[in-house]
């Protein structure tokens, strides 16, 4: 029976479920015809290994418009501002020491805002403090907002991939995160489905004004498709895959990457028990039971595990890893499905949602 389900399952995955596991779309080098100012924002506490690379690589963008960079020091506890502020001179860059955190908000969010408020440029620029750019990413964005008249433009930054914890894992994040929000279904107009992801976020100021500003999604700490979400019904998305910004942060061992997982995967449930039971029921389905029914010599379990495979190897290409990961995604799925549980039993049991030494009892997506 699990069996029959799971082929069923991996039958309309590969070919019905907006093409989620293909290469997918990536933005080229491009110069926008118009050039409107841009203001960058950079929420960022306890970033000190990150922000100066960060920092430096969106102080040399080549975009013939005006830019300004504007970093939100969000109380962080080590030497993130010391570090910016010892930067080479540039009138490009605005340092802000965040305020407290009101009730209610979370903590990057809170930051996000302060950047917006302190600025009236027509675009907006959000990106994290662990991620450097191509000096061709902003014009590349602003070209594809223009040309394409888009209210929002975001990309998937390419993620670190050299620990054998990374290879192991990593590429699995990019995998689900597609299943769960395919591209091309998020950039059609006329489907509901939307995402984005939050290391790039290019947004016209009017769209976000449109929505409320960022304290319509306030208290949202999966903050990149909240704000998606808020911005298609009454305007154009578009999310790909970069090729011009990466992230320099690390995840040398798989308990960096369950916390990073266990951070927002029950909040990506609603924090509802029985979305999690459907949630680890359909994961035992899709990747567990073709290994069983495997095991069991029925001949339907080898064609769904070689189907899964199959959907796993454009995303292996992307990082460059060897095709042998690709037979071993029941395991990392696995991972990923212990994490989510460990997600919700720590906040069952009182901890909440913990992330940069900041705990969140109250949380929504």
């Amino acid at each position: 029976m699990f069996a029959i389900l799971a082929l069923l399952a991996w039958l309309y995955l590969a070919f019905a479920h907006g093409r989620f596991w293909q290469k997918g779309p990536i933005l080229s080098p491009a110069y926008p015809k118009r050039c409107p100012p841009v203001a960058i924002i950079i929420p960022a506490r306890d970033e000190a290994d990150s922000i100066a690379a960060s920092i430096t690589s969106l102080l040399t963008q080549d975009y013939p418009g005006p830019f300004r960079v504007v970093l939100v020091d969000d109380n962080s506890t080590d030497a993130t501002a010391a570090i910016a502020r010892a930067l080479p001179g540039n009138a490009r860059l605005t340092i802000i020491t965040g305020a407290k955190r009101p009730a209610g908000w979370a903590g990057k969010l809170w930051a996000v805002s302060q950047g917006v408020a302190a600025t009236a440029d027509e675009l907006v620029l959000l990106t994290d403090a662990d991620i450097t750019h191509d000096s061709r990413h902003l014009s590349t964005l602003v070209a594809k907002l223009e040309r394409a008249q888009l209210d929002m433009v975001s990309e998937m930054v390419q993620l670190r991939c050299e620990d054998w914890a990374e290879r192991a894992l990593i590429p699995a994040f990019v995998y689900f995160f597609a299943m769960l929000y395919p591209f091309a279904w998020v950039n059609n107009p006329n489907r509901a489905t939307s995402g984005a992801a939050g290391g790039t976020v290019l947004i016209r100021r009017a769209a976000l004004n449109r929505i409320g500003g960022i304290a319509a999604i306030k208290g949202d700490l999966i903050d990149d498709c909240a704000l998606a979400t808020k911005v298609k019904p009454g305007g154009r998305i578009w999310l790909g895959h970069s090729s011009l910004a990466r992230s320099i942060r690390s995840y040398p061992h798989p308990r960096d990457v369950w916390k990073m997982i266990a951070r927002s995967a029950y909040v990506q449930l609603k924090l509802s028990p029985w979305l999690l039971a459907a949630s680890t029921l359909g994961m035992f389905i899709v990747f567990i039971a073709p290994v069983i029914a495997t095991v069991h010599h029925h001949w339907i379990g080898p064609l769904a595990w070689l189907i899964m495979a199959a959907t796993f190897v454009p995303t292996l290409r992307r990082f460059g890893l060897s095709l042998i990961w690709a037979p071993l995604l029941p395991a990392i799925a696995l991972f990923y499905m212990a994490a989510t549980l460990g997600s919700a039993w720590d906040y069952h049991r009182g901890r909440g949602v913990v992330w940069k030494n900041r705990a969140y009892s109250e949380t929504r997506i």
